[in-house]
């Protein structure tokens, strides 16, 4: 996507290629989240003192075992904590309880409790994408701001070396930014409530925003006139282009500023690096996937044969040990025998010794 540069006479002087940022979808939700956690960042914790109110010597004394002075329960008044300072306990006035003089606050501020509020880095990133590309979209931008030419609008880098104010006055009026300057100028008054006590008398529209590719003088030249804000490429962030949680805020680029984006997504690899970057990736991945492929299957078999061996010389010893009871038992069995043989030889030796008549 291309978009048309603009000289310091308001000529037209060619044509410049977009980053990608220009095209990212716009999401307000997200770019609304990301500047409350920007400006959450800058709040102070408030909070009361942990002794206020009990810095005192009242007391409260609710056994009956004390006589009447010492004591304040049974006595006709009210069972609260009383000062110490008075001759007895109970001619003290009350103290340290939220409805006395001089008591600590009831359920006050705590500054324990979190005020900022967090973004993931990624959606950070994006809404910041988002806020740039808001800035070309033309029926966000004349909501608040007054412009004649066409969005985005981007100078050529001469303009960076501009070092008078009055000049770059000129300068922005031939960009067609001229009106929505003045529109800010008479737009200053006096702040409501007690913000003018705290430095902070005067209120000011915002009006337009100048980012440059280097930290250059037409910074400093152009940081004076009201409403506008001037800032490099590199540290542009959700609030500057997104006043008050709303996008589409009048931004005037120098090509310098473009090529610094340009720059930045290349590194980051949005374009045709990143898709030669990712082949090189996903092959590594795959030869790493197959490498450990084969050294599971390795494993597996390496525990397949330890188990074969283990079953094949557990049966061996088994069959050993079969074969050794077995011939105990044959032993064992031939003794019973021959003993049995030896009786019965017994017996038939006194049968022939015994006479029958």
């Amino acid at each position: 996507m291309k978009a048309k540069i603009i000289g310091i006479d308001g000529s037209a002087k060619g044509d410049v290629e977009l980053p990608r940022t220009f095209e990212t979808a716009y999401k307000p939700k997200l770019i609304k989240r990301a500047v409350l956690a920007m400006q959450t960042t800058q709040k102070q914790a408030k909070g009361t003192a942990p002794r206020a109110g009990l810095q005192n010597t009242a007391q409260y004394v609710g056994t009956r075992d004390q006589p009447t002075p010492k004591r304040t329960i049974n006595t006709d008044m009210a069972r609260l904590p009383r000062l110490k300072n008075r001759r007895e306990l109970l001619y003290g006035r009350v103290g340290r309880v939220p409805q006395s003089v001089g008591g600590r606050r009831a359920h006050g501020p705590k500054a324990i409790t979190t005020i900022i509020e967090k973004i993931n880095k990624k959606e950070r990133k994006q809404a910041l994408e988002s806020a740039i590309a808001a800035t070309k979209l033309k029926e966000l931008v004349e909501k608040r701001f007054i412009f004649e030419k066409e969005l985005p609008i981007i100078v050529e880098d001469k303009f960076e070396e501009i070092n008078k104010t009055k000049t770059i006055v000129e300068i922005l009026g031939k960009l067609g930014v001229g009106k929505d300057l003045e529109n800010a100028k008479g737009k200053i008054r006096n702040r409501a409530g007690k913000g003018k006590l705290r430095g902070r008398r005067k209120k000011v529209k915002k009006s337009v925003l100048i980012v440059t590719g280097n930290n250059v003088n037409a910074l400093r030249a152009s940081r004076n006139l009201p409403g506008v804000d001037a800032v490099t490429a590199t540290s542009l962030n959700v609030e500057l282009l997104a006043p008050g949680a709303e996008a589409g805020r009048l931004v005037v680029w120098t090509k310098g500023a473009i090529e610094v984006l340009l720059e930045k997504e290349n590194k980051e690899g949005k374009g045709t690096k990143k898709i030669k970057k990712e082949k090189t990736k996903t092959s590594t991945k795959k030869i790493k996937t197959i490498r450990g492929k084969e050294k599971k299957v390795a494993r597996k078999a390496k525990a397949a044969k330890k188990a074969i061996k283990k079953t094949v010389s557990a049966k061996e010893e088994k069959s050993e040990a079969h074969t050794e009871h077995k011939k105990e038992t044959h032993k064992v069995e031939q003794k019973k025998a021959e003993k049995e043989e030896k009786k019965e030889k017994k017996v038939v030796k006194k049968v022939k010794k015994k006479k029958w008549f």
